[in-house]
C-alpha cells in the first residue's frame, strides 16, 4: 500500500496542467450571498468538493448539503429534526432531544449510527470507528455550520462503512474577514435552553477562534413517586482554533491549524419504556425502577491540519487527529421479580404484561425482594487517533479535463470496558443500595483496531459526460482481549485473545450526462462494513450498490429523483443494550444473510415571488424504502426470519415538507414531517399491535424577525398540536417523542 500511495502521488504531481480554468457553478438554494460564502469557505474540511467548490448538484452520486441558512431557519438542537430535510436518511428517535441518535442511510440498520461513516470536518468522529462504532458520542448539531450527506458511489470517498453512506458535520471555522463574532440564545418550555457564541479574527498571518455551545432541559418525563425529579440533560461544548498561514498574496498558500474541543454531557436518561396500556394513559411517565439511570460522557478532540494550495488549484492536506471519550451509563439491567435469586429479563414483562402483573407493579414502584434490582454501570473508555493525507489536482489532457483525488489514512482505535453492577432493594418506591460487585467483574475487556485505508478517484469530463471512477482499500486488524473479572488491573494478562484480519478493495463508478438544465446520473459501488472484534463467526457486511436518477436546476426550480438498489450478500446485526440484545456479549455481531434494499429519493424546491421582497419558499424530501430479508433462518439475534420479511425500524415512507413566507425582514416557516409505521421485529403483512410503532405527522413552526442587519429575534414551536406519539419499543417498552415546546430567542453577529 505504501508503494501504491507513493506511485499514485508521483503520477499526480507529474501530470501536465492545461486548461485548468473551472467555472462550475455553486448550488444556490435561495441566492443569498451568505449561502454562497458558506459553500466556498474552507473546502478542505468538506467531503463534497470539486475543484475547490462545493456543488452537490454535479456529484456523480447522491450528495446533499445543508448550509448555515438551512440549519438556522429552525435552529434545532436535535439532529433527528435536522436530517429530516435529507432524503434517504432513516432515523429512530430515542430520547426526544437527539442526544443518542440512531441514523441509517438507504435502509442500513439504524442502531447507534454504527452502520454509517460519521465525521466532523472530514475526520472520523465515532468513539472507536472500527472496533466499537456505536455513536454514544455525537457532536452537537447546534454548533455546526453545515451538514453533508453522501450515499451510493459518492460514499466510497469516506469509508470505512460504504453501504449506507457518510454524514460529515462541518464545525465553525476561523472567519476570513477580520474580527467577527456571533451569539445566539434560546429559552423555552421546561427550562429548555440552547446557546452558541464565538469570536474570531484573522490577520495576514494568524487566525484564531474560540467558541462555546450550551444546551439543556429539565426533561419532559415524570418518574413514579418522584414528580420533581430531573429527567433532563445538560451539554457543555468548548472549542478553540489557532492558525498560522502565509500572506494573502503568497504564490503558494500554506496553512497550519490547531484545533481543540471539549464536550461534556450529563443526561438523566433511561432505556426503560412503558407497557402499552400505561403509555396510552400517560406517555410521559417513567417507572420508579428507572430513577437511578443516568449517563455521563466526556469527549476531548485534538487536530492539527496542514494545507498547501497552489496556483494551479492543486491542494495537499495532512491531518493528525485524536479523540478521547469516556462514558458511564448506569441503567437498569434486570430484576429478580419473584425473589428466587434468578434475575429475569425486563422484556418478558412487556411481551406479556397481563401475565406479569406483579412484575409490572415492581417496575412501577412496588416493593421488591432484597437486592432484587440490578443496575449495571456501563463504564467504557475510548481512544481514536490517526493521520490522513489527501491530494487533489486538476489537469487536462487535450480536451479531457480531470480532477484527481488521492488519500491515505492510518488509524488506530480502541474500546476499554471495566464494568461492575450494583444491587438495590425497592422499598416504598425508593431504590435502596444493598451491595455492588468488584470493578471489572461484569466486563473486563479491550477491543482494538488498526487500519490503513487508501483511496483514489479521477473525475473525468469529456464534453457533457463526466466519469468518476474510484477505488478504495481497507486493511484492518481487529483484536479482542478478555481478562478475568477478578483481575481489574490486568496483571495476569488476557484469558483469551481473538484476532481478525480484513483486506477489502472497494471499486466505484459514477457517470453523469448533462444536457441543458438537467443531469442524468448512474452509479455502482461496492458496499462494505467491517465486522467487530470478538465475533469469530461474523462475516464482513458486503453489498453491491446501484443508483440512477436525474437532477434538474434552474433559477426558479430544483428537482432531484434518484432510485437505489442495495444487494447485500450479508447483513450484520449488532448486539447492543439499546436494541435489547440478550444473546452473547454486548458488542457481538450476528450474520443476517442476504438482504435487498431498494427505494426512491425525491427532493424538490421552488421559491415563487409575489414582489421583489415577498417570496414563498417551498421544499420537500420524500423517501420510499423497501428493505427485506432474502432468506429464511432462525437466529438468536434476529429471531425467526422468513424470506420476504421486512427489516425493523426502516419506515417504508418518509416525507418532509417545508413551506414559508419571506417578507422583507420577516420569515415564517412551517415544517411537516410524516413517518409511516415501523416494525419492532422482522415480519411481513399487517403489523401486530404490540410489535409496531404507529405512523405520525408532526408540525413545527418557526419565525424570524431581523431588527437590524446584525440583530434578529426568533421563535419556534415544536410539535405544534402536542401530538403524543411513540418513537421506539426497544429495548424495553414504548418511549415517547417530545411534547409541544415553545422556544424564543435572539441572534446577533458582528
Amino acid at each position: 500500500m505504501y508503494r501504491a500511495a507513493v506511485s499514485s502521488l508521483a503520477v499526480a504531481l507529474s501530470m501536465p496542467v492545461q486548461a485548468q480554468e473551472k467555472n462550475w457553478p455553486v448550488a444556490e438554494k435561495d441566492g443569498t450571498e451568505q449561502a454562497s460564502e458558506d459553500r466556498q469557505a474552507n473546502p478542505d474540511t468538506s467531503i463534497i468538493v470539486l475543484g475547490g467548490r462545493i456543488d452537490p448538484y454535479r456529484v456523480a452520486g447522491s450528495a446533499d448539503l445543508l448550509d448555515s441558512e438551512d440549519l438556522r431557519r429552525f435552529d434545532h438542537g436535535d439532529v433527528n429534526r435536522v436530517l429530516r430535510q435529507v432524503p434517504g436518511v432513516n432515523i429512530q428517535e430515542e430520547d426526544g432531544f437527539g442526544l443518542f441518535p440512531n441514523i441509517g442511510l438507504r435502509g442500513s440498520p439504524v442502531e447507534r449510527s454504527s452502520n454509517i461513516t460519521l465525521m466532523e470536518d472530514g475526520v472520523l468522529i465515532a468513539p472507536a470507528p472500527y472496533a466499537a462504532p456505536a455513536a454514544y458520542y455525537f457532536p452537537a448539531i447546534g454548533r455546526m455550520q453545515a451538514v453533508e450527506v453522501t450515499k451510493g458511489a459518492a460514499a466510497i470517498r469516506s469509508g470505512p462503512r460504504t453501504i449506507g453512506g457518510a454524514v460529515n458535520l462541518r464545525s465553525t471555522q476561523i472567519p476570513t474577514d477580520g474580527f467577527s463574532g456571533y451569539a445566539s440564545g434560546q429559552y423555552g418550555s421546561r427550562n429548555y435552553f440552547q446557546g452558541q457564541g464565538w469570536v474570531g479574527a484573522d490577520t495576514d498571518y494568524v487566525g484564531a477562534l474560540i467558541e462555546t455551545y450550551q444546551q439543556g432541559s429539565d426533561g419532559f418525563k415524570s418518574i413514579d413517586g418522584r414528580p420533581d425529579a430531573d429527567t433532563g440533560f445538560e451539554r457543555q461544548d468548548y472549542r478553540g482554533r489557532l492558525a498560522v498561514h502565509t500572506a494573502p498574496d503568497a504564490p503558494v498558500e500554506a496553512r497550519l491549524e490547531f484545533v481543540y474541543g471539549r464536550s461534556d454531557l450529563k443526561a438523566n436518561e433511561t432505556y426503560l419504556g412503558l407497557a402499552d396500556a400505561d403509555f396510552a394513559a400517560e406517555p410521559y411517565r417513567r417507572y420508579a425502577t428507572s430513577q437511578r439511570d443516568a449517563f455521563s460522557g466526556k469527549h476531548d478532540q485534538y487536530r492539527i491540519i496542514g494545507t498547501l494550495a497552489f496556483a494551479d488549484e492543486t491542494r495537499i492536506t495532512a491531518t493528525l487527529y485524536r479523540n478521547d471519550f469516556s462514558r458511564s451509563w448506569s441503567k437498569l439491567q434486570d430484576i429478580d421479580f419473584d425473589g428466587d435469586g434468578r434475575f429475569d429479563s425486563i422484556q418478558t414483562v412487556f411481551d406479556s404484561p397481563d401475565d406479569n402483573r406483579e412484575a409490572l407493579n415492581i417496575l412501577r414502584g412496588a416493593d421488591s425482594a432484597n437486592g432484587a434490582v440490578r443496575i449495571r454501570n456501563n463504564n467504557r473508555v475510548y481512544r481514536s487517533e490517526g493521520a490522513q493525507f489527501s491530494l487533489e489536482r486538476p489537469f487536462a489532457i487535450g480536451a479531457t479535463r480531470h480532477n484527481l483525488a488521492v488519500s491515505v489514512r492510518y488509524h488506530e482505535d480502541e474500546e476499554d470496558r471495566l464494568q461492575n453492577e450494583e444491587f438495590y432493594s425497592q422499598i416504598g418506591g425508593d431504590l435502596v443500595f444493598e451491595r455492588q460487585t468488584d470493578i471489572g467483574q461484569q466486563a473486563n475487556r479491550e477491543a482494538k483496531a488498526k487500519a490503513i485505508a487508501f483511496y483514489i478517484e479521477d473525475r473525468i469530463e469529456i464534453g457533457a459526460v463526466t466519469l468518476t471512477p474510484g477505488l478504495r482499500y481497507e486493511g484492518i486488524d481487529l483484536t479482542r482481549l478478555d481478562y478475568a473479572g477478578s483481575d481489574p488491573d490486568r496483571s495476569t494478562g488476557p484469558t483469551r485473545v481473538r484476532r481478525t484480519n480484513i483486506d477489502q478493495w472497494l471499486p466505484a463508478l459514477g457517470v453523469t450526462y448533462e444536457f441543458g438544465d438537467a443531469i442524468v446520473l448512474a452509479g455502482v459501488s461496492r458496499g462494505f462494513s467491517p465486522p467487530g472484534p470478538g465475533s469469530p463467526d461474523a462475516r464482513a457486511e458486503k453489498s453491491w450498490n446501484y443508483e440512477a436518477g436525474v437532477r434538474f436546476r434552474t433559477d426558479e426550480v430544483q428537482v432531484s429523483a434518484i432510485g437505489f438498489y442495495n444487494d447485500y450478500s450479508n447483513l450484520l446485526g449488532n448486539c447492543t443494550q439499546s436494541v435489547g440484545c440478550s444473546v452473547g456479549d454486548i458488542g457481538d455481531q450476528f450474520n443476517g444473510g442476504a438482504v435487498t434494499v431498494k427505494g426512491l429519493e425525491l427532493s424538490a424546491a421552488i421559491e415563487p415571488r409575489a414582489t421583489d421582497t415577498i417570496s414563498f419558499p417551498l421544499s420537500l424530501a420524500y423517501t420510499f424504502t423497501d428493505a427485506q430479508f432474502d432468506s429464511s433462518f432462525d437466529s438468536n439475534f434476529f429471531g425467526d426470519v422468513t424470506e420476504g420479511d421486512a427489516l425493523p425500524y426502516i419506515a417504508r415512507h418518509q416525507l418532509y415538507i417545508e413551506a414559508g413566507v419571506n417578507a422583507g425582514r420577516i420569515a415564517i416557516n412551517l415544517g411537516v414531517s410524516y413517518l409511516s409505521d415501523l416494525r419492532n421485529e422482522p415480519g411481513s403483512g399487517a403489523i401486530a399491535v404490540n410489535q409496531g410503532i404507529d405512523e405520525r405527522i408532526i408540525f413545527d413552526l418557526a419565525g424570524n424577525f431581523a431588527l437590524t442587519d446584525s440583530l434578529s429575534l426568533f421563535a419556534r414551536v415544536d410539535n405544534i398540536f402536542d401530538d403524543q406519539y411513540a418513537v421506539s419499543r426497544r429495548p424495553f417498552g414504548l418511549r415517547p417523542g417530545i411534547p409541544r415546546r415553545f422556544v424564543g430567542g435572539a441572534r446577533v453577529s458582528f
